[in-house]
């Protein structure tokens, strides 16, 4: 059963009284508390330096030097059972410390246990691929790289994996701005029509979440649609109140806007 707290008056209290508010952390156990991780731990500082180490969600988090990154893995998957790696990426930390948090997670089927082992690295320092140690890493670390702008050394195939190769910055970055860039506004305009049609099309919005119904110059309504700037009607469309279509799969009720009920309270 649920703890009782005293709901009194509860909407006029602060819920947070400092300006700048921290959220409580998880709780970090010493890895002595689970037999596995503690073995794990053992092989691990008998071969490497290892910086902390400790529990937190079940799983143990291991802090390692980053040149000895391949080395450790390595040991990990030979030596510990880890053979998976299920996910890795970065972290940017830049504005605070002016560092790169490097994390791999990984999980040993055998034992049913996960391991997130993790780095720090400055901004302009590469880091070594686990490309030979686990396959899964390609695209993981060229994601890193497209994402972050973290260089991997010796890997395959250094290329951009999700933005074009000749995109301008790091779109993870939290430096990078959330609508992008001028680059980012121009990158289609310039590459389909060239530079000399920017005021012709104009920039690309490339807020997503930005759709206005009654814009007649970037926005079409499927089956009513109006010449290109002409002025908006308040007719409703009926596309907004039908959600199914004359043709489209038969449901038990039709789903419309004219048999909706709005409830005032949820049951």
């Amino acid at each position: 059963m649920r703890r009782y707290t005293d709901k009194t008056n509860v909407q006029a209290k602060s819920y947070h009284t400092d300006r700048f508010h921290q959220r409580p952390q998880t709780p970090k156990l010493d890895p002595s508390t689970d037999e596995v991780f503690a073995e794990d731990l053992k092989s691990l500082k008998s071969k490497f330096d290892i910086r902390d180490a400790y529990i937190e969600i079940d799983q143990l988090v291991v802090i390692i030097d980053p040149n000895d990154n391949v080395r450790v893995m390595t040991h990990l998957r030979d030596k510990c059972g880890y053979t998976f790696l299920s996910e890795m990426s970065a972290i940017d930390y830049l504005a605070g410390d002016g560092e790169f948090e490097i994390f791999y997670q990984l999980l040993a089927m055998t034992k049913r246990k996960r391991m997130r082992v993790k780095c720090r690295i400055k901004q302009n320092q590469a880091i070594e691929t686990l490309y030979d140690v686990y396959k899964s890493a390609d695209w993981a670390e060229r994601e890193m790289y497209d994402m972050f702008g973290v260089i991997v050394n010796n890997h395959p195939y250094m290329k951009r994996l999700i933005m074009p190769e000749d995109w301008e910055g790091h779109p993870l970055l939290k430096t990078y701005p959330l609508v992008g860039d001028e680059a980012a506004q121009w990158y289609e305009i310039d590459k389909i029509f060239g530079k000399e049609y920017r005021e012709v099309v104009g920039p690309e919005d490339r807020d997503t979440k930005r759709i206005d119904p009654k814009d007649t110059k970037h926005y079409s309504r499927i089956g009513s649609e109006v010449p290109y700037g002409a002025k908006p009607t308040n007719k409703t469309d009926e596309a907004y109140i039908d959600f199914q279509e004359a043709d489209g799969v038969p449901l038990i009720e039709r789903f419309s806007l004219k048999n909706q009920k709005i409830l005032k309270e949820r049951k």
